[in-house]
């Protein structure tokens, strides 16, 4: 008999990015209430200031302006969410679960991104990142 346990483990190892700045995150909430016409101006404010926060590139993504700045915003947040997950150790393959939600921003914008590329007709794209959201975590897809 051994004194050390073996444990079983199934399914791919799970990632859970780091927190975002509180002060960012209390900058975006601020930006989101202001009025409309001043709305994205000030989100893109936040964006500019604390650029590694997803939240504030995937709230860009989301908010109403034309498809290819959605796209561009999406895109953005996206490839900040790859480098933020790789920094967290994650290495191309495992769970980003919605339940967390220092996951939301980078998944917000995977979502974002799917949507705009088949706004603008880029159905590969669109199929590919509806995809890659069910691989991340096949149980709550967001949005």
């Amino acid at each position: 008999m051994s004194d050390h346990p073996v444990t079983f483990t199934t399914g791919s190892p799970e990632t859970v990015l780091p927190p975002s700045d509180p002060a960012a995150l209390a900058a975006l909430d601020a930006a989101l209430q202001r009025p409309e016409p001043v709305r994205r101006a000030a989100v893109a404010e936040v964006a500019a200031r604390w650029p590694k926060v997803l939240e504030a590139w995937a709230t860009l993504a989301e908010l109403p302006v034309g498809a290819i700045e959605r796209y561009a915003y999406a895109r953005v947040g996206y490839h900040r969410g790859l480098d933020a997950l790789r920094a967290a150790g994650w290495r191309g393959s495992g769970a980003v679960r919605w339940a967390h939600p220092e996951n939301h921003g980078f998944l917000r914008s995977l979502a974002a991104l799917r949507a705009a590329a088949d706004a603008i007709g880029e159905s590969d794209e669109a199929e590919r990142c509806a995809l890659f959201l069910r691989q991340l975590d096949p149980a709550a897809m967001p949005g």
